[in-house]
């Protein structure tokens, strides 16, 4: 619902009440008025609005030169910690791929030591005959 559909319907049900006022009993409107005083004597004092000033202006909005390093700092203090995490996540990604690269290796040299030619590996009749013997 969009708020001028909310609103319409405040009306409508204000209305309604108003509409319903008049031929509503004395003694329930003295009722209402009193739980009205009731209610509003229980009511909370309104606080006073407070607005919490960060940084020092000078009159006519020139603000000093201490207040631009602090920006630079605070700019500095976002962009550090995300720039950090790139460069982790770089370097993670590196180890990864070099440990890969390793593991290549160390298969490809054992194959090539290995007294088989590697044409036998592609056999599949020796592919059972790995299975077959468990290993």
């Amino acid at each position: 619902m969009n708020t001028q559909q909310e609103f319409n319907a405040v009306l409508r049900v204000r209305q309604a009440l108003n509409d319903g006022l008049e031929a509503m009993p004395q003694a329930k409107l003295d009722r209402l008025a009193q739980a009205r005083r009731a209610a509003l004597a229980r009511k909370k004092p309104d606080s006073p609005l407070t607005i919490t000033v960060r940084r020092q202006a000078l009159a006519g909005g020139v603000q000093s030169a201490f207040d631009d390093s602090i920006s630079w700092l605070r700019r500095m203090g976002l962009a550090l910690p995300l720039v950090a995490l790139a460069l982790g996540l770089t370097v993670l990604w590196q180890v990864e791929e070099q440990q890969h690269i390793s593991e290549i290796a160390e298969i490809d040299a054992e194959v090539l030591a290995d007294e088989l030619p590697p044409s036998a590996y592609l056999d599949h009749g020796f592919n059972a005959y790995l299975a077959k013997r468990g290993e």
